[in-house]
């Protein structure tokens, strides 16, 4: 029986290639889309699953209840070095911890002679042991036993050694002031695209030890800038248990909570700062819970698989209506089979066969676009994802029950209508299919929901986008080069790099800093007592010719100067506000609370200036106060060197820079980057969701046209008849056209009364995750059903032309 449907099916569908290759078209583009969509986010909730002991692994964070200001928990992940020791050596239920710390900025590296750019992390030696990133050589009980051992990922050393095992050899890496010798003792397999704990370079923990940060934060519970992963014994209930983790806070902040109580800056109940055990498998996808100790709201996945099954719905929509439109031709089919005998299961599994082998056929093609498509898309969605098995074995399963979904949707109602014609009337030619027509015209009218919908999100999220890329931050962020001294003797090279740069013609000044500015700069908050209230300011370190390099302007008050000694400050205005001074009073304040201990020893910073507020942090956040202090001799590094560049001749004014680096520091490379690069970085999510929701709403207004085009075929041959009389008593090919249009025409201005409430309504909820936003201009929604009329029009008009060109003759042959 099978085979006979197999065949039959085979037949009609090249009997009918045009209406087969629209649809395989259609519902091909449409599985691509959705399992590009599913395999991003099997990505995004498959994070870290492959660590063995992914169920009993956790990451310690610091809960900290609202106040000073907030309204809401505040939660971080990063940890003073002394708590992964004492909670395991104070802590029942505490198998192991691993601390670690990330590769931040890139250091230098020499190789074979060469200096290299690369990021160093650092782990305490049992991260192999805890970790389940497999070791393609070396043994992972030992591979970080010494501080100067350290474990490359195998495109690393290919990288740097031109090999996939260079272990025995030595690896020179700057870390401080000069280059020291390090012994590759392992290779490890790359770190898999799903992996929450990133590394390319890994060194022992115990090296930090030696460095000038490690031996002041070795000891010291108030720095923190490491994380801290816990694995408990099987069966623990420590991540629960509330009491045990306040009682281990308050061990080693004893003084904390009274003191903040007496301070008036905490009034609640219970402890205000604690810590808590964040499961390991929450850190990627917790951001709903966990704030900023987790990466990825799942609220955002979640949007993605939406737009995925929406473009599915559409491919499946155009697969009925066109199956709907060709079943007036195959009428007479059903009507001889129900005379000879067939039943109407039979007819229903026949056409049910026919849309199942029509979703694989299109699924295997699906398939193949997709391969196709996942390099564009990995660019897109800035991911380096692959249809792998091993990481993702659930995409077998979603991939076949996809198609299967995908044929019986498309295929049920075709086939529950078709086979429900009766034959007398089909034998008659009094077939009217006009019971149908309201759900066809309702699926059309869905896909124009959608697509509407998409599209007028897309203009909605790029006029977001470009809103905070073209804002004026408060300062002049063009022509401004950054060079990363970071990793350099700072101290030596700026002043005779600023001496050289200042002769060059296209260099109109130089200034420097302790930190830059931008996605992926170094940032510093600090926070401190002022007369009962907790006040927190973000802290950089400037020379005296920042503030006129980058363009801020002074309120009140005066600029830095060369010859000033001392801590003073210039503050922003969201910094007087805080405060509740004006801003002519703020200059001369002494920051009194600054320093708590050792106030003669440690001057109060002096406010000299005041600045205009800028935006450095990017626009969804609110402009917090933020101080500059002036440069000490004895604390602080020109690590950024930030070169106002005159426009024009930038070419040849990097290459005289870069002659004038190397002749200062002939062995480090000169790194830089452009300021204004650097703060765009700060809206790459919401780049990369106007791209995909663009490209998703482009593909779902294609797939909608296709429908309508279905629709509007379905319509011509039931009015077939009607067409021909009409042309027969006159009735010009303009007049005909318009009357096959008009009706879908009237779909898509009730799609678009549907669609723009609905795109209003989630948009102005996304927007409320920016402090500042655009306000949703009525022309977009204008826009976006102009353009879906036109498109609308466009479609419905050749098949509407097609049937009006018919020679009435013909048409009324044909019934």
């Amino acid at each position: 029986m099978f085979k006979n449907y197999f065949l039959i099916t085979l037949r009609n569908l090249f009997k009918q290639k045009g209406l087969t290759v629209t649809n395989v078209l259609g519902l091909s583009i449409g599985m691509a889309s959705a399992l590009l969509f599913m395999l991003y986010a099997v990505n995004e909730f498959s994070f870290d699953r492959f660590h063995q002991h992914n169920g009993r692994l956790y990451q310690m964070v610091n809960w900290m209840q609202p106040f000073g200001g907030r309204t809401e928990e505040a939660v971080h992940n990063y940890m003073p070095y002394p708590v992964g020791p004492a909670l395991t050596a104070e802590m029942s239920g505490v198998e192991s911890t691993v601390r670690m710390r990330s590769g931040w900025d890139e250091s230098y590296v020499r190789s074979n002679g060469i200096v290299q750019n690369a990021k160093i992390s650092f782990a305490d030696s049992n991260f192999f042991e805890v970790f389940s990133f497999p070791l393609l050589y070396g043994n992972k009980h030992v591979v970080l036993d010494q501080p100067h051992h350290l474990v490359l990922t195998e495109e690393t050393a290919i990288r740097l050694f031109g090999e996939k095992n260079p272990t025995g050899k030595t690896l020179d890496i700057k870390l401080e002031d000069k280059f020291e010798s390090y012994q590759v003792t392992g290779v490890a397999v790359n770190v898999p695209s799903n992996s929450t704990i990133k590394f390319d370079i890994l060194l022992n923990f115990d090296r930090l030890y030696q460095t000038a940060q490690g031996i002041r934060s070795k000891n010291s519970w108030n720095s923190a800038s490491v994380q801290t992963f816990v694995l408990l014994q099987p069966g623990s209930g420590l991540a629960t248990n509330t009491a045990q983790m306040e009682e281990f806070y308050s061990r080693h902040y004893p003084d904390k909570e009274a003191k903040m109580r007496k301070e008036n800056v905490w009034k609640g109940q219970g402890p205000p700062v604690s810590y808590k055990l964040q499961p390991f498998k929450e850190i990627h996808m917790g951001r709903d819970k966990w704030k900023g100790a987790a990466e990825v709201d799942p609220k955002s996945i979640w949007i993605l698989l939406t737009i995925a099954a929406s473009i599915l719905i559409i491919a499946c929509i155009n697969f009925t209506t066109l199956a709907i439109g060709r079943s007036a031709g195959r009428a007479k089919e059903v009507g001889v089979r129900k005379v000879i005998g067939g039943s109407r299961r039979q007819l229903v599994s026949q056409f049910l066969t026919e849309a199942l082998i029509l979703s694989i056929v299109s699924g295997a093609i699906g398939i193949i676009l997709a391969l196709i498509s996942l390099p564009y898309f990995n660019a897109l969605a800035d991911r380096q994802l692959r249809f792998s098995i091993n990481l993702y074995p659930e995409i077998i399963w979603l991939t076949l029950a996809m198609i299967l979904i995908a044929g019986l949707l498309a295929g049920t109602y075709p086939a529950m209508v078709i086979s429900g014609f009766k034959p007398l009337e089909v034998l008659k030619s009094k077939l009217r299919l006009s019971g149908s027509n309201i759900f066809t015209k309702s699926l059309v009218t869905t896909q124009f929901v959608l697509s509407i919908g998409l599209a007028i999100s897309t203009m909605l999220v790029v006029r977001q986008l470009n809103y905070m890329r073209n804002q004026d931050p408060g300062f002049n962020k063009e022509n401004v080069l950054v060079v990363h001294a970071d990793q350099a003797n700072g101290k030596v090279i700026y002043p005779r790099f600023r001496q050289l740069g200042m002769d060059l013609s296209g260099v109109q000044n130089i200034a420097s800093g302790e930190m830059s500015l931008g996605e992926g700069a170094s940032w510093s908050q600090v926070g401190w007592n002022y007369q009962g209230e907790q006040k927190d300011a973000y802290e950089y370190f400037v020379d005296h010719d920042y503030v006129d390099v980058m363009g801020m302007e002074l309120l009140a008050g005066k600029n830095f100067d060369a010859q000033m000694h001392g801590d003073y400050v210039i503050v922003n205005e969201k910094f007087v506000k805080s405060f509740g001074w004006t801003i002519q009073d703020a200059v001369g304040k002494p920051l009194e609370g600054y320093f708590d201990e050792n106030k003669e020893n440690n001057p109060l910073p002096i406010i000299v200036g005041v600045i205009k507020d800028f935006h450095f942090r990017p626009f969804k956040e609110e402009v917090k106060p933020q101080m500059f202090h002036h440069y000490t001799e004895d604390y602080t590094v020109p690590d950024q060197i930030f070169v106002r560049l005159h426009p024009g001749e930038l070419t040849k004014t990097l290459k005289e820079l870069e002659n004038n680096w190397n002749a200062i520091e002939p062995v480090l490379p000169f790194r830089y980057s452009f300021l204004d690069e650097d703060l765009d970085r700060f809206y790459q999510s919401e780049a990369r969701l106007s791209s995909i929701i663009g490209w998703a709403g482009g593909l779902s207004i294609f797939l909608a046209c296709l429908g309508l085009f279905g629709l509007a075929a379905l319509t011509a041959v039931n009015r077939t008849k009607e067409i021909g009389i009409r042309k027969v008593l006159g009735a010009s090919i303009g007049s005909v056209i318009n009357l096959l249009s008009k009706e879908f025409l009237i779909l898509v201005g009730v799609s678009f009364s549907i669609a723009a409430p609905v795109a209003y309504y989630f948009v102005s909820q996304w927007l409320k995750g920016y402090a500042y936003r655009i306000e949703i201009p009525w022309l977009v929604f204008v826009l976006a059903g102009i353009a879906a009329m036109v498109v609308a029009f466009f479609t419905v008009g050749i098949q509407s032309f097609r049937a009006a060109m018919i020679n009435p003759v013909k048409s009324l042959k044909s019934e």
